[in-house]
């Protein structure tokens, strides 16, 4: 049972990016920072959607969020998943540009 401790954290890690939308954000923001509004409009998806995929993502150490006057922006803080998002998905990022 100890050896399965080892895979403990990438599993939390996929799990957490095992969802299309999640997924996309990260994708979205491993070059820049973004705010909520601003990937609503790309993902054509609600704003309270894109807060609680947010909210997961944060809650996993994968993006966080820094505050500008009303707004936050979020970047991937995780360098493990920067460079997983890159072999899985190669050129398709920057899907907030």
């Amino acid at each position: 049972m100890k050896e399965t401790m080892n895979y403990d954290e990438p599993a939390r890690l996929l799990k957490a990016l095992a969802h299309p939308t999640r997924l996309c954000i990260v994708a979205g923001l491993l070059n820049d920072t973004c705010n909520v509004n601003k990937m609503k409009d790309c993902l054509a998806l609600p704003q309270s959607t894109v807060s609680q995929q947010l909210a997961i993502l944060r809650a996993q150490g994968i993006v966080d969020g820094v505050r500008c006057g009303t707004e936050v922006h979020y970047k991937v803080t995780n360098e493990k998943v920067k460079e997983l998002i890159k072999v899985l998905l190669g050129d398709k990022q920057d899907i907030f540009k």
